[in-house]
Order: structure tokens, then sequence, then C-alpha cells
């Protein structure tokens, strides 16, 4: 069963309410909020339609803040608690504390610079990432209220970002990873993502050679699966695997609910993935 549900129609989203995804098997844990954008609703103009939530896409401005603020509202939490990164396809971790709460909400420069993952343990912070179709990656330790999110394409997934995350929890909230329930979100699937050796040549040094993972597809190319890797490399780090939820979405496949950086020939805007709870 697909684990990120659409909660609105069309019909619905041509008003610009926002299509959100929410992760619905987390909706067992009191206070928790975790989900996925889609683009439908929101007010950008093509070729960014209409719900973008990224400042870098050369959208206006104050559509984009607006678009973020109709999802804080549908989610029921205040626009001061959105807190983001200005992402670089990397592996760093940063906590982020009350101090840091809020930070990017209104722009690129406020935001928490350089980083592929977020992690706190303090209730009333809404962690955002932004995606067009690298991987989202959440993680939640109950145990003692901590929070990841993280996003990883194919040089976060190499670097492991998923591990870094496990490990910057466990260094700072005491987490252990058999402890962690995780989700893997919409993303590119293996059915539209083809690499070349230059992406394969990595990627054979964090997985085997198993069809899982990647297939070849013609001279020199293959097609990867990033969900199925992220996943493996979760497992590896210590979650287990009945603790997993993965999304069957691909973003490239479903350009009518999503935004697809390779499908559209990088003129599109970006969704999001938000993890966040209250006291």
């Amino acid at each position: 069963m697909e684990p990120f549900e659409f909660t609105i129609e069309s019909a619905e989203a041509e008003r610009h309410e926002p299509g959100l995804l929410p992760l619905a098997p987390w909706s067992q844990f009191e206070g928790l909020t975790a989900g996925f954008s889609a683009r439908l609703g929101g007010s950008s103009l093509p070729p960014r339609d209409g719900l973008n939530t990224a400042l870098h896409v050369d959208d206006d401005e104050q559509t984009v803040i607006a678009n973020r603020r109709a999802i804080a509202e549908a989610l029921g939490w205040p626009f001061e608690a959105w807190t983001c990164a200005e992402q670089v396809h990397g592996s760093r971790v940063v906590r982020v504390t009350d101090a840091e709460r809020g930070l990017g909400k209104l722009s690129r420069k406020s935001a928490i610079q350089d980083a592929d993952a977020l992690i706190t343990d303090e209730p009333d912070i809404l962690l955002v990432m932004y995606f067009a179709d690298c991987v989202p990656l959440y993680f939640y330790d109950p145990v003692h209220g901590a929070l990841g999110l993280a996003h990883a394409g194919w040089k976060g997934t190499v670097a492991d970002v998923a591990a870094e995350t496990i490990r910057a929890m466990r260094d700072a909230f005491g987490t252990q990873p058999s402890d962690l329930h995780a989700a893997i979100g919409p993303s590119i699937g293996a059915c539209c993502y083809e690499v070349d050796d230059i992406v394969m040549n990595r990627v054979r040094g964090i997985v085997p050679d198993d069809e899982r993972f990647h297939v070849p597809s013609s001279e020199g190319k293959s097609r990867l699966n990033l969900k199925e890797i992220n996943k493996h490399l979760m497992i590896k780090a210590g979650i287990l695997p009945s603790r997993i939820e993965m999304s069957g979405w691909c973003t490239s496949c479903s350009t009518d609910l999503f935004f697809s950086h390779r499908k559209e020939r990088g003129q599109t805007g970006r969704m999001m993935s938000w993890l966040g709870k209250k006291k």
C-alpha cells in the first residue's frame, strides 16, 4: 500500500488549495506530522505551476512564500516554525534547536547553509527540504522524540547521507538505529533514471551488483533505483526492514502531480518534504 496519500482532489487544487501527501502510517504517533507536497494547488505560474515551494528556481519570491504559508496553514502549523536549509547534494547534518527555528522560511540567505539533513529533538519545529526527483528520507525516534529529514540525490546517496543522519541522531540524542522508524518518499524511479558509468562507478562502491539497485540499459548506461539503494543503506545502518516505509510514486512518470527536474529539463518547481512534532 502506498504510504504517501493525497488529501485533495484536483478540483480543489484549482482553487489553489495545496496538494499534500501525508505519510499515513506515521499518523499513529501522537503530535507527529510528516509528508510530501505535490505540484497541485498553489499560485506559481508555468513552468513552475502551481505549488512551487523553492526560492532558487526563478519564481516570484512572494508567490513562493504564499505557497509555503498555505501549506503551513493546511498542516495546522504556524509559519514561524518552517525551518529549512540550502541543500548542496552532500551529507552534512545540522542539529536544529529553538534558536534556529524558522530559518530559511522567507529567504535563502537566512536558511541553514550547506546542509542536506536536519535533525532535532525539540517540539514545534517544522523541518523542511526541497525536491524535484531526488529522494526524501524521514527518520523518527519515538524513544527520544527525535526527528531527522534528509535529501538524497545520487551524490548524497553515495555519500550515505542516510547513515550520516542516523549517526548524528545517535550522537546528539542517544538514538539507537533499531528504535528508528524511517520512510522514503516520492522520487524518480528506476523506470526513468538512467545514468552513465561515471555515476555507476561511484554507486558500485556502496551496494552489491544486484538488479534491485541498478540494471544495465544501454552501452555505458544503467537504470538506477535510488529508493532501493537508500533502503539498503538504512538497513545496513541498523534500521529494521519492517520499520521502513517506501513510496511507489515516480516523480518523472507523474509530472501532472509532481515536478521533475529530469523530465522537464530543469524548467520546473520543487516539492517539499516536511517533518515535525508538536508538544
